[in-house]
């Protein structure tokens, strides 16, 4: 069973509550972070010295972060709690609801197996994260952690959720983000017990985070000759929500060209691995797994996998992902290796056909020859696939909730 302990959360003085946090920096272009960076005692003026800084002095900026958050908890307008589990809850614009609970989870666990992934992770991501938590020592965002939901844990927090929050924030997507603060002894231990019930976590979003994390901690366990394993460094900041509260929305694909096929070459050369059925002009969402969406030259078509190429279940190439990029893109589409080639652009979908019909519009366009739409990965087959210890190919899964940078943070040092 996984590790999932409390922490003492550092959180905005509730002054600053409405300045401080921020949605992650790569929503943004670098010209909204620097106009963001002016607002005075906002995250991103306190990381200002890495992600605005003409110097390229980086350990100096990295040390200037570090600097600039302890004078903000000098000042109070951070604050630091004593050790807590939170519970956190979510309210979308659309009234969809998204609540779990924040803490850290074990780097060992990450590394035995009891915390499963399902993506790969590019190396030289992972080492620029953790050479900055290395300076900084501050985790800002949670990776997102998800397992199978049990009765004894959402009874807890319906009982938490009748008290009073600690904090309570509007985004600017308009999202209202509540946090209850769980730091009674008895109800942590209760907490701790059903916790302690789970077998896996499983990453739904955050990879990288704790990919970096966890190299961080490997790092400081190599000079730390007195090392024991209770270091905060061997823990990630995460928030675990249950697949009853948590959404994976479809992640579509679009190609500029067709490989030097004309379309009515390239549908036979499709029609060796699935069927084909026209849908015309109306809009098709994928109605179900192994129904993949096409729209090409005005036109919609339903893509059926044929029965011979649906392999056992669990196998990577039995996601439709996969038997795009094999049966299409690979062997149609010369495309070798979709990590790395520069021919598909991903497009997030929110699971109804708007999804779709932006995907259409961005072909109508004529930026693009063709879009492929995808029906959403369930959540068994997330649990396979990672249980299977197998990676699936790049942006297959859009993942709700989404979670906001430094509302919360989790601090290395201290």
């Amino acid at each position: 069973m996984p590790i999932f302990k409390p922490f003492r959360g550092i959180r905005p003085s509730e002054d600053y509550v409405d300045i401080f946090p921020t949605h992650p920096l790569d929503n943004f272009s670098q010209d909204e972070i620097i106009k963001k960076a002016q607002q005075e005692s906002s995250y991103i003026q306190m990381v200002k010295p890495f992600v605005v800084s003409k110097s390229k002095d980086v350990d100096r900026n990295l040390r200037k972060i570090r600097t600039n958050f302890e004078e903000m908890m000098a000042d109070r307008k951070l604050i630091q709690d004593n050790a807590s589990y939170y519970l956190y809850e979510q309210i979308l614009p659309n009234k969809c609801v998204y609540r779990g609970l924040l803490g850290l989870v074990s780097v060992e666990d990450f590394w035995n197996g009891n915390i499963k992934k399902h993506e790969s992770t590019l190396t030289h991501r992972k080492e620029k994260l953790a050479y900055y938590l290395d300076k900084v020592n501050i985790q800002a965002e949670p990776v997102l952690l998800t397992y199978m939901a049990n009765p004894k844990v959402e009874l807890l927090m319906n009982h938490e959720q009748k008290n009073v929050p600690i904090l309570n924030y509007l985004s600017e997507n308009g999202t209202r983000h509540k946090i209850w603060r769980i730091d009674n002894r008895l109800k942590m231990l209760q907490f701790k017990e059903v916790l302690d019930q789970i077998d896996s976590f499983y990453i739904a979003d955050g990879h990288h985070r704790m990919g970096s994390a966890a190299l961080h901690a490997k790092n400081q366990k190599e000079k730390n000759k007195k090392h024991n394993g209770t270091e905060l460094y061997n823990y990630v900041y995460s928030f675990i929500v249950s697949n009853q509260s948590i959404k994976i929305h479809d992640y579509n694909r679009l190609l500029e060209d067709l490989n030097g096929l004309d379309s009515a070459d390239f549908l036979k050369k499709i029609e060796k691995n699935f069927q084909i059925h026209e849908k015309g002009e109306n809009i098709y969402f994928p109605s179900q797994k192994f129904h993949i969406s096409m729209y090409l030259d005005g036109k919609f078509y339903s893509l059926h996998v044929k029965h011979e190429l649906r392999k056992k279940e669990g196998e990577l190439n039995d996601l439709d992902h996969f038997l795009l990029e094999e049966f299409i893109f690979k062997d149609i589409l010369g495309i070798e290796d979709p990590k790395t080639t520069e021919k598909i652009t991903y497009l997030k979908g929110n699971s109804t056909i708007e999804g779709i019909k932006e995907m259409k519009e961005k072909v109508d366009s004529g930026q693009y020859k063709i879009g492929f739409g995808i029906y959403p990965v369930s959540f068994n087959d997330l649990l396979k696939v990672s249980d299977n210890n197998i990676k699936m190919p790049p942006k297959c899964t859009y993942i709700e909730p989404k979670l906001v940078t430094a509302l919360l943070m989790y601090d290395m040092k201290q």
